[in-house]
């Protein structure tokens, strides 16, 4: 893979009013690149001419560089917003488009902000280009709550307050472990010992007063509570996404939005690092204190558990516990339960054989797409899809 190129940001419209050119913190990753709010970006070059920007009416857009070190014209992104904007002046709705390499993608959020996706990675498709979108702009309501993005107010404090999505931006850019942000479905995995975690997590979430308690590894859920597994999409892919993207720390307090369940009043979103890479995850209110959540409370209930969390860590990337039985040849699994909106994925059942697990997410990724995307109409219930 060829080192990543930096791409700047040139510059920002706001209400139809060009505003600043400025460059700094980047997001970025092989497969598609982000616009940010005063940042830079980095794209690989495998992934082509990748932009994705705000537009109006509110905000109106961002431009960048793309991976062939090449500038978009400005009048090329200005007609990518310009037309969007005359079709709905005729109640026009424009979806996408694609040319002979490229694909486009519009999607309009709540009248407000219009966020545009450009791609010529191979292998792009609407559909995922779709759901990138939509997994953005959960971001962006998870950190900011929807009425700041509704009602913009102050165009730099909103700027300045969207800095921190910028690391869970990133992840969905990268070459994830997660597939989460594709299917819809929330990221799982097959403990060894799940009961007893599963016990355990119940009664301290008695314990620590707060019915929406989960146990995730590097994003993945390994157990939670009823209430948690009840949360709505997206929440329910961003939070333990979140949670896995976050520099490593003992604990953290976080204020979030639940994009579906509560997007204009923040929770708070405590994490609790058990082992490295192993965190508990709380979803509450004022309460409880962050400090009431002491050594003691943990050792109480994680403590006569330490073997089976350890024997978690591996399920990282793994999915699976060793010894699962698998056919040998299976390189890849993607396994969905769409009425309760989870799923198992691995490239890793046999790491030692070709191709690399890089290159089998993307096939099994591209294999997903291509299948829901043909055989699915637009809209259609997940529920009403076969497994894949």
């Amino acid at each position: 893979m060829n080192e990543a190129l930096k791409l700047k940001l040139a510059a920002i419209f706001v209400r139809g009013i060009v505003t600043s050119g400025c460059g700094g913190r980047g997001w970025g990753g092989s497969g598609a690149a982000v616009v940010g709010i005063e940042c830079g970006f980095e794209l690989h070059e495998e992934g082509g001419n990748l932009v994705l920007f705000p537009s109006a009416p509110h905000l109106a857009l961002w431009r960048l560089w793309t991976a062939a070190r090449r500038r978009l014209p400005f009048s090329v992104i200005g007609s990518l917003n310009g037309v969007h904007m005359f079709g709905q002046n005729l109640e026009v709705q424009l979806n996408s488009a694609r040319t002979q390499d490229t694909t486009v993608v519009w999607r309009s959020f709540h009248d407000s902000i219009t966020l545009i996706v450009l791609s010529s990675a191979e292998g792009s498709s609407e559909l995922g280009l779709e759901r990138l979108l939509q997994m953005v702009f959960g971001a962006m309501v998870l950190f900011v709550g929807l009425e700041e993005l509704t009602n913009i107010r102050n165009v730099e404090r909103l700027k300045k307050e969207l800095r921190a999505s910028y690391r869970l931006i990133d992840s969905f850019l990268g070459d994830s472990e997660l597939i989460g942000d594709l299917t819809q479905c929330v990221d799982c995995v097959v403990p060894p010992e799940g009961s007893l975690l599963q016990e355990a997590l119940s009664g301290f979430a008695e314990a620590a007063g707060t019915a929406f308690v989960s146990l995730t590894v590097s994003g993945r859920v390994v157990a939670a509570t009823e209430s948690w597994w009840r949360l709505g999409m997206p929440e329910a892919v961003l939070v333990p996404w979140l949670a896995g993207s976050l520099p490593p720390q003992a604990a953290g307090d976080y204020p979030v939005y639940l994009p579906h369940g509560s997007p204009t009043v923040p929770h708070r979103l405590l994490t609790l690092t058990l082992l490295p890479g192993l965190e508990l995850c709380l979803l509450c209110g004022p309460r409880p204190p962050l400090s009431q959540l002491d050594p003691q409370l943990l050792e109480r209930w994680w403590q006569p558990l330490l073997d089976p969390l350890r024997a978690c860590l591996p399920l990282g990337p793994r999915g699976l516990p060793a010894g699962f039985p698998l056919h040998i040849d299976i390189l890849g699994l993607l396994l969905l339960h769409l009425e309760l909106k989870r799923c198992l994925f691995t490239v890793q059942p046999s790491g030692d054989k070709e191709p690399s697990p890089e290159q089998r997410r993307r096939l099994l990724r591209s294999f997903y797409t291509l299948v829901t995307a043909t055989h699915f109409a637009r809209g259609q219930r997940w529920a009403q899809c076969p497994l894949v």
